[in-house]
């Protein structure tokens, strides 16, 4: 059985960490909100996957390992899920933000989710490209300096 809650988890250098404000419907316990923000956000589905057998789903999931509750607020708790840089295709910031930010924020047992913090590793970060014509030139483009950009569709 694949389980994304694994508080015995110890991160790699290699992956891809985040942290997420979640605030879970009253009664599911922050343990069952934090392994469903990592299932829907990485290997985790509601139905069964002919695929699923042709490969270690274990090898590619995302692991909630630890969740702290939110210092002056009610319900609410900041859960930190790892995901494994094998998830992700080298280069394609897209890919990446899809899988973490995509469909994870319609999960009906969380009624408020918020990204709060991203830590993505060098190994991945020197694969993207950037724009093609050179960061400069779309900053001055958009006029839009001293922060990051980012554009893709989720």
């Amino acid at each position: 059985k694949l389980t994304y809650y694994t508080p015995e988890y110890e991160t790699k250098d290699t992956d891809i960490l985040a942290a997420f404000r979640v605030t879970p419907q009253p009664g599911v316990p922050p343990e069952e909100a934090g392994a469903a923000v990592a299932a829907e956000s990485s290997t985790g589905t509601w139905t069964t996957v002919w695929t699923d057998g042709l490969t270690s789903l274990d090898r590619y999931k995302g692991r909630c390992y630890n969740i702290e509750p939110v210092l002056g607020e009610t319900d609410q708790y900041i859960c930190y899920v790892a995901y494994p840089l094998d998830l992700f295709e080298e280069g394609s910031v897209t890919n990446m933000f899809t899988s973490i930010v995509g469909n994870v924020f319609g999960i009906k047992a969380l009624p408020a989710l918020r990204l709060e913090d991203l830590r993505i590793p060098t190994a991945i970060i020197n694969t993207f490209q950037g724009p093609p014509h050179g960061i400069q030139v779309e900053r001055d483009k958009l006029n839009k300096y001293g922060r990051p950009l980012l554009g893709c569709t989720i």
